[in-house]
Parts: structure tokens; sequence; C-alpha cells
């Protein structure tokens, strides 16, 4: 019996080559069996496969043979199978993140907005900001998520704080980082989809607000007080494309 196509990793499993795959259930299932017993002898402690959305007939056999559901993405899943009972399987990601930006311009305006899709019938100001893009860092979202629902052009400066929340969207985590800004435009153009309102609105004026929550009061003061940290690249280490690094203003590495 020929053994499915595969190719060790580095937690001591083997990964199949789903391109390799075959189309029958039935040719799956039996070369699957002669597989996990070939890569039990060979003492492999995991097993792991990525089946492509074409071929999601394959996913009944391989649950049958004892895989369990992994993670998924939106054309494939990924399933694993111990061959060790406390063999290890890294976690998939487990934490949204998102960041939000408090831009206030010359006149001590704090730029807010009020989401279309809102929990209460009136006003709720917040700060623009949203979820991070797959590959996208802190600083490139918090620009791009502002401008998308206001307009408003910024330029990044520091981060100043951060929330993590428990029991999010789907049952995940939620990392929310606040950032600094400076506006470099002032004119709104609000994002229709999202927004329902969108202004300058004076910082002590926010500050006393009943329709702005004691969160977003705290992290507006955070961004006044708080020097915060830069985005700071190290030498012989950071990557612009992988790595974004904050760091105190000033700190010699």
């Amino acid at each position: 019996m020929q053994i499915l196509e595969a190719t060790p990793n580095r937690f001591q499993g083997i990964e199949l080559d789903s391109a390799a795959l075959p189309c029958d259930a039935e040719e799956f299932r039996t070369r699957l069996v002669a597989s996990l017993r070939e890569w039990k002898r060979e003492a492999f402690k995991v097993v792991w496969i990525t089946i492509p959305i074409e071929r999601a007939a394959l996913i009944p056999v391989a649950t049958q043979a004892g895989f369990s559901f992994h993670h998924s993405g939106s054309d494939y899943l990924l399933l694993t199978k111990r061959l060790e009972p406390d063999a290890l399987i890294p976690e998939y990601a487990t934490h949204y993140i998102g960041a939000g930006g408090v831009a206030i311009n010359s006149r001590d305006e704090l730029l807010v907005v009020s989401e279309l899709h809102r929990r209460s019938e009136s006003p709720y100001y917040k700060l623009p900001g949203g979820a991070l893009h797959p590959g996208e860092h802190i600083a490139d979202c918090v620009r791009r998520e502002v401008f998308e629902e206001t307009g408003v052009r910024t330029k990044f400066e520091k981060l100043v704080c951060f929330r993590h929340w428990h029991g999010y969207r789907y049952d995940k985590s939620d990392i929310y980082f606040v950032c600094r800004l400076s506006p470099l435009s002032e004119d709104i153009a609000i994002q229709a989809e999202e927004i329902e309102e969108c202004l300058w609105l004076p910082i002590a004026e926010y500050l006393s607000s009943d329709s702005v929550s004691t969160f977003n009061k705290h992290i507006v003061k955070a961004a006044l007080e708080s020097p915060g940290v830069v985005h700071t690249e190290i030498k012989g280490y950071s990557d612009p494309k992988r790595h974004e690094i904050f760091m105190p203003n000033g700190m010699e590495v």
C-alpha cells in the first residue's frame, strides 16, 4: 500500500502534502490507515493534515481515524492526530489585534466617531480605529483605519497604552493598542457604511461627556500624559517588513 506523501516538521511530526491527497475518499481511508501505522513505527509524534476545501469529502474520513480540528481558513481545514498521548501541538491564533488613534489638532480638539452599528440608540463617541489586516503593522493599521473612517490623514507618533480583553468575538481574546497621532489634514469624509457621525470635539468636552465610556476617557488621558513608546529599529535585528518594535524614546541599544 502506497504511503501518503508527507514531510517531517520541527515538532517531531509529519505533515501531509495537501496537493497530493487522493480525491477519492475510500482510497484516502485505505492509505491513511497504512500511513498511520508506518508513521507510528517511525516514532513520529503528531500527524498534520491540511485539507483544501475542494477535497472536503476527506474530512469525515480523517475524523473517523481520530483526527481533531486544529483551525481553518476560508479555503482549508487543518486537522491533527497525536501518535503519542502527550505530544506537543502548538495552539493556533487566539487573539484579535486592533488599534485606535488619538488624533488631536492644534485647537485641542479630538477626532471622534459614532458608529452606525452601535449598541445604544443615542450617539456614542469613540476613537476611530479597527482591526489589523494580516501582515499589517500597528502604525500602518491605525493610520489606515482613521483615514477610512474619517477621511483624515495622520502621522503616527507613539504607542501610549493597550487593553487586553477576554471573551471577545467568537470567544477569542482581543488586544487593542491606543496610538497618539498627529493630524496631517482636518477635513472630514465619513465612511458611510460604518460611521454615522464624525467630528472634532474639544478634549475637555469629550472627557466630561456622559456619551463617552470610562475606558475611552482613560485612554485619551493616557495619550495626553504618557510619554509612550516609539517605533524603534534595532541594528542587526530589525526587518522592517516583519518586525515592529516599540521602545521608550531616546533609548540606546
